[in-house]
């Protein structure tokens, strides 16, 4: 089995210079929608007909699994099929789909390939209220298909057909390839239409299956912003409804977006806005308040996420406290029990066991003993402007408020460091260090006053 994606429109209603099919939707372009789908059929070879921002979206999604087919001039769907030909095996079997239509299920498709078998056409067509501009499946008296009729070519009774065509097909790869040498373009568009091989296969005797898709929004396709928009609920209304049946607690699943993938353990609970992108992985009884955006991040069983928190590319141990208003990037893993606080940063560093770091700080290119206190203000001054250097913190270690650990510098076991300290060489064990001016006080001092009164 072999497919054909359609991806040369340019999509002018987007206002936009990225092509279309790479308009982003749940975080990936719509077409790595639709690839990933033919992926999961096995698909011997994929070819991409791309047109318009060709370059562009060749160089974001090139894959040793693709092949590409330019389509310059565009003119029409049937001559978009037609420059894939050259790279299709005669005897294979052909499913066309599209770059803009990325709710494309494989089960779907699954479906659509057995009803095709070796030697059938099978269509792809859906039922809808409000069919306007799409093609009409027009059925003989037996109820065999007979033709497709674009809406700008259909008489008025024609319209009123409410079985539509997606325009997803699969077809025989010699039957495909005669069909499109022999349609033309004699229509109001002046284009070669790929469903005009439906009325040269009646023609030829080759009997035509049709399959309804397992949900309508799976044949929406994307032309606008507006349905862009629209499709991004649907998809992720779809994840919501996923993620319930499994079990997790989401507190208002219209309010909540995945953009890649979101694994989840045992009485998971996700506040309002959140937003996971990359690879999520919260462990049983995690907790994530409102607000939160988490990146490419594994979350240890029992930890609590406090909102407005953003957490990228982070590990975390269980029964750990995060925020609110706490910022992880990546590189930071944080062993069982630890706290970060509001307005603390951490950037690679490896945090051990029970350490807390509760407020205003920043703790990058550090390895932090167990049951480190770091009080508010706390920096470790990890980069010259040219090369970054690691501070070692060993255990039991407490630093007060305001220190500046200068690095590279280490600070040994149960050490103290009094608040105000700028720490410029090692700290030893088991020791009280403080770094700070005397403080003095000046008897008959005053304010200055502005001149001129």
């Amino acid at each position: 089995m072999e497919v054909v994606i359609l991806a040369a429109g340019q999509g002018k209603r987007m206002h936009s210079a990225l092509p279309k099919v790479l308009q982003p939707l749940a975080g990936r372009p719509l077409l790595a929608h639709v690839l990933a789908s033919a992926r999961m059929l096995g698909a011997r070879r994929i070819c991409v007909v791309h047109g318009h921002g060709g370059e562009t979206v060749r160089a974001r999604l090139d894959a040793p699994d693709l092949v590409w087919a330019e389509q310059s001039p565009q003119l029409g769907t049937g001559h978009a099929v037609q420059q894939a030909v050259p790279y299709l095996s005669a005897g294979s079997r052909v499913l066309v789909l599209y770059g803009d239509v990325p709710l494309i299920g494989a089960h779907t498709l699954a479906r659509l390939m057995d009803a095709a078998g070796q030697d059938k056409l099978a269509l792809l067509t859906v039922e809808l209220d409000d069919p306007e501009g799409y093609g009409r499946i027009l059925r003989d008296g037996a109820g065999r298909v007979a033709r497709i009729v674009e809406e700008k070519d259909a008489t008025s009774d024609e319209r009123r057909v409410r079985e539509v065509n997606t325009g997803i097909l699969v077809a025989p790869a010699g039957r495909l390839r005669d069909w499109l040498g022999r349609i033309g373009n004699d229509n109001v568009q002046g284009e070669y239409y790929l469903t005009d091989i439906i009325g040269l296969a009646v023609g030829d005797g080759v009997e035509i299956a049709t399959v309804a898709p397992d949900d309508a929004s799976e044949t929406l396709g994307v032309n606008s912003k507006a349905q862009l928009a629209a499709l991004e609920r649907m998809f992720q209304a779809s994840i919501a409804r996923g993620l319930m049946d499994a079990g997790v607690t989401l507190i208002d699943p219209a309010r909540f977006d995945v953009r890649g993938e979101l694994l989840c353990g045992r009485d998971v609970e996700i506040d309002v806005n959140c937003v996971f992108e990359g690879r999520v992985e919260l462990g049983d009884g995690v907790v994530v308040g409102a607000n939160c955006v988490l990146r490419d991040v594994r979350i240890g069983s029992g930890t609590r996420v406090a909102p407005f928190s953003h957490l990228d590319g982070t590990v975390t141990g269980q029964d750990c406290v995060l925020g609110p208003f706490a910022r992880t990037r990546p590189g930071t893993v944080l062993a069982d029990g630890v706290h970060i606080g509001n307005f603390v940063e951490i950037k690679n560093s490896h945090i051990a066991e029970d350490s807390k770091a509760n407020h205003l700080s920043y703790i990058g290119d550090a390895d932090v003993g167990t049951r480190v206190n770091i009080g508010a203000g706390t920096i470790t001054c990890n980069y010259d402007g040219a090369n970054k250097y690691r501070t070692e913190i060993g255990d039991d270690v407490f630093i007060g408020s305001d220190t500046q650990l200068v690095a590279p510098v280490r600070v040994g076991r149960g050490a103290t460091l009094g608040a105000g300290t700028t720490l410029t060489r090692d700290a030893p064990p088991d020791q009280l260090t403080v770094s700070r001016a005397r403080q003095q006080s000046y008897a008959g001092w005053t304010r200055p006053t502005k001149k001129g009164g």
